[in-house]
């Protein structure tokens, strides 16, 4: 990105930056929900992937509809969070079973506490530009990611904590 002459480009700089984000969750996903042994659990990652798909179409959305460049942004963000889900889960992971769950639910939700941030802070310049369609679209996204971080956290709550603690 150049610098930055107004909120327009940082909120276009915004966009490009969640597609990346998106697209290195979405495959980072797809090797973590192999892992899960858990069915809610795996089935939970791989309704995900379909929903970070439909964020990303969003967003290249949107920056069709204001004449941007139809290109993302490279995330090194979410690079680092990829690389922790990566390192914890699939590396130096535990075998399959529920304290390998704790960990995909931890890391899961960290990734999308990002997108939380993203969405949001982005839904937030469309707001100040006035683009109150953009601003709903992209407040709708981060109402879906929020659900989504909330039933990890029941999962966790519910059934993975507790038989992570288990003998």
């Amino acid at each position: 990105m150049s610098k930055p002459e107004n909120l327009k480009d940082i909120y276009a700089d915004e966009l490009k930056d969640l597609w990346s984000a998106n697209d290195q969750m979405k495959r980072t996903l797809k090797k973590i929900a192999t892992e899960a042994s858990d069915e809610k659990l795996k089935s939970m990652l791989e309704t995900s992937q379909d929903g970070i798909q439909k964020h990303t179409d969003l967003l290249k959305e949107l920056l069709t509809s204001h004449d941007e460049k139809l290109a993302k942004e490279h995330c090194k963000g979410m690079e680092g969070l990829v690389t922790e889900a990566t390192k914890h889960v699939i590396e130096e992971g535990p075998d399959k079973g529920p304290l390998l769950d704790v960990i995909i639910i931890a890391q899961y939700q960290r990734m999308s506490h990002y997108g939380i941030a993203g969405f949001g802070t982005a839904a937030a310049f469309a707001n100040a530009l006035g683009l109150k369609d953009d601003n709903k679209k992209l407040r709708d996204a981060t109402s879906d990611i929020y659900s989504s971080d909330e039933f990890m956290t029941k999962l966790a709550e519910t059934s993975a904590n507790c038989e992570a603690v288990a003998p």
